[in-house]
């Protein structure tokens, strides 16, 4: 279903984290579960994955993650904020120790001069408490490209973390 390199690095993802008794969790808009999918394909990963949310729509996000309403208003989905309290939604709501989150538009509409198809923020909780950003403009390379794109540095970024915890 995933190429090498995903289940790879999926792979990378759920030793670690056995490794280091953590739980992970997972909070996805323009992904739609790839992240959960991915790592869920690795035997072994009920040892540290219990549960990931897919909160495509804001009221999703404010239900099922505890984003606030005024923090979406200010912001847009499609934010830092958004992204980053999305991931502490998701640490919290799975009581897991590891989060990421990713909300992004993926087109082929969507998009506006302030926020272009392509545009992706990832959140981040730690196990410590503190939560990272990252922005990524992968461009209007078509709606599967910047999703698989988005996967990819989703899971990067959960790797980097257990490597080099904070």
């Amino acid at each position: 279903m995933f190429s090498n390199d995903i289940e790879d690095t999926a792979r990378r993802i759920i030793q670690a984290a056995g490794r280091a008794g953590l739980w992970l969790s997972t909070a996805e808009s323009c992904t739609g579960g790839l992240v959960g999918a991915a790592l869920t394909a690795i035997p072994g990963s009920s040892a540290v994955y219990d549960r990931g949310f897919i909160t495509y729509s804001n009221s999703a996000k404010v239900a099922l993650l505890g984003v606030p309403e005024a923090l979406l208003a200010a912001h847009g989905a499609v934010s830092g904020p958004v992204a980053r309290a999305m991931a502490e939604g998701a640490r919290r709501a799975a009581d897991a120790n590891l989060a990421v989150a990713v909300t992004g538009i993926a087109g082929p509409g969507g998009g506006s001069a302030e926020k272009p198809v392509g545009l992706v923020h990832f959140g981040l909780a730690l196990p410590d408490g503190s939560l990272r950003h990252q922005e990524m403009r992968f461009g209007d390379l078509g709606r599967e490209v910047v999703r698989q794109r988005a996967l990819k540095t989703a899971l990067n970024l959960l790797e980097d973390a257990l490597v080099q915890p904070a």
